[in-house]
């Protein structure tokens, strides 16, 4: 029987960046397929008692800060920590992303989705604006204009909405969030939980 782990996770998200390669190996592992299933975040938090990193207390968006270094030297994962285009608009991405899946597949849109999140992590790329993804989807090998003009479609934006109200009917509320054999597994920090139900 084919075993799969849905990947839910928003393009603007630095822990997302931080657990998707290692995310992305422990799946190839362990023969697990992977659903890619960007999500608004932004709306998850607005019925999940989320709040947007602006309206967090001075206290926890430090903390944020301080975790997201330490993280970032533990994993050698290349990072801006305060990025020049951050907060920012994840829905051209994010739909971006989508539309790759659909006309060339999983591992593509997966190889997309990392580049787009290291170019506002580590690159200093804004990612809400349409050329700079244009651009990032070029240096993948693709068609950047081609997928852009796909990922205004009827259909990606049904499957975008599709993903944000899949992630709130299954209690969703954060960013990666990972779905396996009925079991969730919230951010980067519990993929190794993940990986031990994935080697049963």
């Amino acid at each position: 029987m084919t075993k799969v782990c849905q990947y839910f996770f928003a393009p603007q998200s630095p822990w997302s960046y931080l657990g998707h390669e290692r995310f992305i190996a422990i799946a190839r592992q362990h023969g697990v397929q992977i659903e890619v299933r960007p999500f608004d975040l932004n709306k998850v938090f607005g019925v999940s008692g989320g709040l947007p990193l602006a309206k967090r207390a001075p206290q926890r968006q430090a903390y944020r800060l301080t975790e997201l270094a330490r993280w970032s030297a533990f994993l050698n994962a290349p990072m801006n920590v305060q990025p020049k285009f951050f907060p920012v608009s994840p829905e051209l991405a994010a739909k971006l992303i989508l539309a790759t899946r659909l006309a060339l597949g999983v591992d593509v849109a997966l190889e997309l989705s990392h580049a787009i999140m290291r170019g506002l992590w580590a690159e200093e790329k804004n990612i809400g604006d349409e050329e700079t993804l244009v651009q990032i989807a070029n240096g993948c090998g693709l068609d950047g204009r081609m997928l852009s003009k796909s990922a205004e479609t009827a259909s990606v934006q049904a499957e975008y909405d599709r993903n944000t109200e899949d992630a709130t009917a299954a209690s969703i509320f954060g960013s990666p969030w990972y779905v396996y054999e009925g079991e969730s597994y919230w951010g980067q920090d519990r993929l190794d939980f993940l990986e031990r139900a994935m080697a049963k």
